[in-house]
């Protein structure tokens, strides 16, 4: 594949050794050249045997991205043709064959990249030639901090806030820093980035500034990044000196040995003609003898690791194919955009730990011969009765999104779930939409707001037809416990989570941990992911991740004291809640029920009522009256409500002798003065109009020309700053202020007043009266307005925080944002790529293989981390369940005890029942038990209540606290014989009949 300096991609195959690129057509059967059949090519389909494959991939690869001009070549690769082309990547192409346009490519500065997997393991090289740029090295955005203070002195010595409330500041030893905003020390602003020399997690030395002007206030310090050169060998030369990237020095000799494997392979070739047979000693010692030959190895050659990748080579996985097909269009994507830090230049994948597998290592030549089937692949490494195996698992797909999607194509392409017994049950309830179409190749613009399970269901049809997949719509969590009950996930062989919230994850590892179910838990962010196996008995449960950092601020900070973008991106998102979409859903609630007001505290019922007023008062007839609105809005937030700011806090104010208030956290705000002419303030009244007519059903206008001439003739009359007005300066402040006169989001405090019950009252009757006018004597059919929840797909929503947003900044000499960057902020995007999703799903398919043999040895799992940024993978054992010591012996965190909690009746048993049970067989003497939070029975209640606590049954018990009736019931208890440090207990589970 090419892609030219145009950007369109050229598609072609150089497979199996034929040097024709394009030439190759898609076999009929599994006897194709070194038995590579077509089990893992997604793109194409029963209907395309016999045609060119680069053609028939073509015309599906066109479908995913109209925008995307994609072109087929099917001749020879010569240099005339690859001398137009920005990037060039081989696949599975001759060794011969990689040199030549290796050294063409490397002598014409076309970047270069080499991408191959042969049956378990995966090689990738990159050459991107002598002087190749990085724009942006890093991942993320550059960090900043807040100033508290420099000092004068050589070096002088800064000393910030983070960007968080009560973290440090994010820089490194080295980071290049500039300053703006800084007063007093001016001669900092504006200057070249200089580098910072770390001193503690607050203070960084920078340098000589003795001479400067002492520091008085405000500032921010900006990481800055400066582009970086990399300079690459030739494939010729790396190729006998190898840089091997790996994520441990450990790693480093295994990598080296499959460097010389698959030198030896294309060495075998060269001499068979083929590729080595599968399970066949005397080809894989060959191999073996070949590497042996070379005597380019670099240390010792591990023979178990040459031996093993010999045997499996002329496999074809689709995983394998997914991990290394990813890591490298990652790569094609770092040439094209100079972003992130390429390959430095070899990198080196195994999952030979596969053969390590009960069953594996006791397969022959026969077993992985092939069979004429799409899944000849597949088998020439694990067998053909694990393919048979394969196709009974009954397995469940939590999300059809981005890892979704990807998780489908590989199992479509294994065979899962596609024999007799086999169910693949794919789950989500959300519907496609345009944002998904980037990452979620499944689908296509015609599938918009089609659910996402019922569309991938069909298209793993389309790809294996033999796959027995059924789509559902619904929602795993409490609310579905009827129906993804405990029964349900007891029959199930695997789950794979493919969901984007923690919260959901967390929820489904706590089903499967109950159930003893396997999961593989998938996540992603950005160019980050990892894959997390949970297996019975074997493995440390998953634990819920951390609270996810939400953007949440003291109000404190965003109403007066922002401190960066992040902080004004916030505050943004406040105003838009309290101006489109809090007052109307209070207006329309009090339209349609009068009595609403009296079910609020008196406090916040006169607020409420005086919000609904307002807004009644400022219904707009006609656009010009919302530019109008939106005028005085600007005019209130961005100059009266700074000038008022700084006349209770004067920027002189000192909070004791000679400690000036407007220092360290606290920048000195400037009122702003409006301009009908300046972009920015065009573009908040623009989009406030705009929102601010939807709510109130008057046609928008989107005439800038006509919206300026409106602007240059308002006059609004001075605004005068409040005495007395009290500002909270910490968040316990602000608290205590709230619970007295609750507050709108995003407005400025009022003098506190108690409530006045009188004045609610005649306020309530003023509005009914003008409610009966609006509303006449029935109640209204439509509401009054019509309420506006931010939403970052809508671009009037993002215009309106990216100017309220830049507009703050500015008040407080805050740097601004771009349009992107602030959808992304506000509207709390994840970024998501699909070349990540594609190697995450890869490899929690490779967990899958294990699951399917039924694997008990905990060495041959892998917990796994990828970085695609720098091209880093990390996999390494799961840990093993943790233990604790209860009753006198240890326990698992997987173990339980277990009961059928049927009486002699046939009925379930009572309390009482349980409680015997617990005595006779493990001698506890039971003084609570517990199912969730419901207690079943306590020691320490009346003996009236114990008695009828004993005497409940279980089913009684749950049809009381109306929970449905479940088979299968986890009971808690607390013994009397426990010792203080037992915290921990085996859960009770019981069988109900």
């Amino acid at each position: 594949m090419g892609t030219d300096p145009g950007g369109v991609p050229v598609l072609g195959t150089s497979m199996d050794g034929d040097p024709h690129m394009g030439t190759d057509r898609v076999p009929s059967n599994g006897h194709g050249f070194g038995w590579r059949p077509n089990d893992i090519q997604f793109l194409l389909e029963q209907s395309n045997v016999g045609q060119n494959r680069a053609e028939a991939s073509c015309r599906v690869l066109a479908e995913l991205n109209p925008g995307v001009v994609v072109e087929a070549y099917t001749g020879e690769l010569l240099e005339a043709f690859l001398t137009s082309f920005q990037v060039v990547v081989l696949t599975e192409s001759p060794l011969e064959e990689q040199l030549r346009i290796g050294d063409f490519c490397h002598a014409q500065g076309i970047c270069f990249i080499v991408a191959n997997a042969k049956g378990l393991a995966g090689q990738l090289f990159c050459d991107f030639g002598e002087h190749f740029v990085i724009d942006d090295p890093a991942e993320g955005d550059p960090v900043c901090a807040t100033v508290q203070h420099i000092s004068q002195g050589n070096p002088g010595v800064v000393t910030c806030v983070g960007t968080e409330d009560g973290h440090g500041h994010p820089f490194c030893d080295g980071d290049l820093v500039t300053f703006s905003g800084v007063e007093g020390m001016t001669e900092l602003n504006g200057r070249e980035p200089v580098p910072v020399h770390v001193l503690d997690a607050f203070r960084l030395e920078i340098g000589d500034t003795s001479s400067f002007s002492p520091y008085r206030c405000g500032g921010l310090v900006s990481e800055v990044r400066r582009p970086q050169e990399c300079s690459y060998e030739p494939l010729c030369q790396a190729l006998e000196e190898p840089k091997i990237q790996v994520a441990s020095p450990e790693e480093l000799p295994r990598s080296r040995s499959l460097h010389v494997a698959f030198r030896a392979l294309h060495a075998f070739h060269r001499e068979q003609g083929c590729l080595p047979r599968p399970r066949v000693l005397e080809d894989a010692e060959r191999v073996l003898e070949l590497a042996r030959s070379l005597g380019t190895q670099q240390g010792p050659l591990d023979e178990d690791v040459v031996r093993a990748f010999a045997s499996v080579s002329a496999g074809n996985l689709c995983p394998v194919a997914a991990v290394v097909g990813a890591l490298a269009a990652q790569e094609v994507l770092k040439a094209i955009t100079r972003k992130f830090l390429p390959l430095d230049q070899w990198l080196y994948f195994d999952a030979l730990e596969c053969l390590a597998l009960a069953g594996a290592t006791q397969l022959t030549e026969v077993d992985c011969a092939p069979r004429g089937s799409r899944y000849d692949g597949q088998i020439a490494v694990f067998g053909a009765d694990f393919q048979e195996q394969l196709g009974r698992q009954k397995y469940l797909v939590v999300g059809a999104g981005a890892i979704g999607c990807e998780l489908l194509k590989n199992f479509a392409m294994m065979g899962l779930a596609a024999g007799p017994d086999g169910e693949l049950i794919v789950t989500d309830m959300d519907a496609v939409a345009l944002s998904n179409l980037h990452r979620q190749f499944l689908y296509r613009s015609a599938d918009i707001s089609e659910p996402k399970s019922v569309v991938a269901a069909k298209a793993v049809q389309r790809m294996n037809p033999d796959v027995r997949v059924t789509a559902q719509q619904n929602q795993v969590g409490p609310a579905t416990e009827p129906l993804y009950g405990d029964n349900f996930f007891q029959r199930l062989d695997g789950v794979t989570s493919a969901l984007d919230t923690l919260e959901a994850r967390a929820y489904l590892e706590s089903c499967c941990l109950r159930c003893r179910t396997p999961l593989l838990d998938s996540g992603t962010e950005g160019p980050r992911g990892n894959v997390l196996p949970m297996v019975p008995h074997l493995t440390k449960p998953l634990e819920p991740g951390g609270t996810p950092r939400d953007g949440t601020f003291a109000p404190c900070t965003l109403r007066y004291f922002p401190r960066t973008i992040q902080h004004t991106l916030q505050w943004a998102r406040d105003e838009f809640e309290g101006l489109f979409q809090l007052p109307a859903e209070h207006v329309n609630r009090f339209m349609e029920d009068l009595a609403f007001p009296e079910q609020l505290p008196a406090g916040k019922a006169l607020k409420v009522l005086e919000q609904v007023r307002d807004r009644l008062r400022e219904r707009p007839r006609d656009w010009r009256d919302c530019v109008l609105w939106a005028r005085q809005h600007w005019q209130s937030r961005y100059h009266d409500a700074i000038v008022q700011l700084l006349h209770t806090y004067p920027p002189e104010h000192e909070t004791s002798p000679g400690v000036p208030f407007w220092t360290g956290d606290k920048s000195c705000p400037h009122p702003l003065t409006f301009n009908p002419d300046d972009d920015t303030h065009l573009d908040y009244i623009l989009a406030t109009a705009h929102l601010f007519a939807q709510v109130h059903r008057v046609p928008p206008c989107r005439d800038r020309n006509a919206a300026q001439d409106i602007l240059r003739n308002v006059v609004l009359p001075p605004s005068a700053p409040q005495e007395a007005l009290q500002i909270p300066l910490t968040e316990e402040q602000e608290e205590a202020q709230e619970r007295t006169v609750p507050q709108c989001r995003g407005t400025m405090p009022r003098v506190p007043v108690p409530p006045d019950h009188r004045g609610l009252t005649e306020l309530i009757q003023d509005l009914a009266q003008w409610r009966q006018e609006l509303v006449g004597c029935e109640e209204a059919q439509v509401p009054l307005m019509e309420p506006i929840h931010f939403e970052k797909d809508n671009d009037i929503h993002v215009d309106f925080i990216t100017a309220a947003s830049n507009l703050r900044a500015e008040n407080y000499g805050i740097p601004p944002t771009d349009w992107l960057t602030s959808k992304r902020i506000a509207g709390q995007i994840v970024p998501a790529i699909i070349t990540t999703t594609a190697a995450v799903a890869g490899l929690a398919c490779l967990e899958v293989y294990k699951l399917v043999w039924g694997c008990q040895d905990l060495s041959c799992y892998r917990n796994s981390n990828i970085s695609l940024s720098n091209c880093l993978l990390l996999r390494i054992p799961p840990p093993p369940p943790t233990t604790y010591r209860y009753g006198g012996r240890e326990w698992s965190c997987w173990d339980r005890l277990e009961m059928r909690a049927v009486s002699a009746d046939g009925q379930a048993m009572t309390v009482q029942e349980v409680l015997d049970w617990l005595q006779r067989t493990h001698g506890w003497t039971v003084t609570m038990l517990l199912h969730g939070n419901t207690v079943l029975y306590n020691k320490g209640d009346s003996e009236e209540t114990r008695a009828q606590q004993q005497a409940q049954r279980l089913s009684e018990i749950l049809e009381d606290a109306g929970m449905p009736q479940q088979q299968d019931l986890e009971l808690h208890y607390v013994c009397e014989e426990e010792d203080a440090e037992e915290d921990k207990r085996p859960p009770l589970l019981c069988s109900l009949p």
